[in-house]
């Protein structure tokens, strides 16, 4: 009997891209095409893409001189750079549906929301710190960010980057960490490096349970809920008895009602 060839035991199935996952791809896709056929130069005041950029893009000064806060959100659906916009493209496909499998499209989302609205605040403030009006573009936080999540979901699997280099998922992540910490290093792109640094702590908080916002909201609703709540005496708690109901003994819980 002739062998089965080994390619047919791989799993298609984890090849297919996620819903979360499909609809950032063809926000950044979408959003960075049309940005880049826009007409005139970001640089010249009034023209399509100056305008384009003043809305959507944050900045040092965009953020916290001009107060365009809401561009800590649309910033990171918009990349610039042709070879950026490639490499987050892949990523996108190849990274993130094993997260939303994982956890589901709500807490999915929930990890790309906040690890990308970290790295927009960080990489501006970092820009004010620095003196230079940098933007602050693209998913490149979260998908280094998705690094480290994946690389404690799955520190033991064996994966092959690119389908060539076998690793571990916690190799993968240490190898993630080093590269971004080298291309900052050369390019002294402080900003950019701020920004990332920041989105994977907050990915590793979350993917630990170290940092966990939908407890820290249900608790905070119970305790809420619980300050409204009083103890008052149950009948027949006062010793009279009234109602005729059965005495309740005393230095007991019986006593109380809530």
């Amino acid at each position: 009997m002739a062998r089965r060839p080994v390619f047919q035991h791989i799993d298609r199935t984890q090849l297919r891209i996620t819903r979360v996952a499909m609809f950032l791809l063809f926000a950044l896709v979408g959003t960075s095409l049309v940005y880049a056929f826009l007409d005139g130069s970001p640089g010249e005041p009034g023209t399509p893409k100056a305008r384009m950029v003043e809305l959507i893009v944050p900045s040092a000064e965009a953020v916290w001189r001009d107060w365009r806060v809401w561009t800590l959100v649309t910033g990171p659906f918009i990349e610039i750079r042709i070879l950026s916009l490639l490499f987050q493209g892949l990523m996108i496909w190849l990274m993130l549906p094993a997260l939303e499998r994982w956890w589901g499209p709500k807490r999915f989302l929930l990890f790309v929301g906040l690890t990308a609205i970290a790295g927009t605040v960080a990489g501006t403030l970092m820009g004010v710190a620095t003196g230079r009006n940098v933007a602050i573009v693209g998913l490149d936080p979260t998908l280094f960010a998705s690094a480290i999540a994946f690389g404690i979901l799955y520190a033991r699997q064996p994966i092959q980057f690119f389908g060539v280099l076998p690793m571990t998922g916690r190799q993968f992540m240490y190898g993630m960490i080093a590269l971004v910490a080298l291309f900052i290093l050369i390019g002294q792109d402080w900003e950019e490096g701020a920004g990332m640094a920041a989105a994977m702590l907050v990915a590793a908080g979350l993917t630990t349970g170290k940092l966990d916002p939908i407890a820290t909201w249900r608790r905070w609703r119970y305790d809420r809920a619980r300050a409204h709540l009083k103890v008052v005496p149950g009948p027949g708690a006062d010793g009279g008895g009234s109602g005729g109901g059965k005495r309740k003994k005393r230095n007991t819980d019986e006593r109380y009602l809530n």
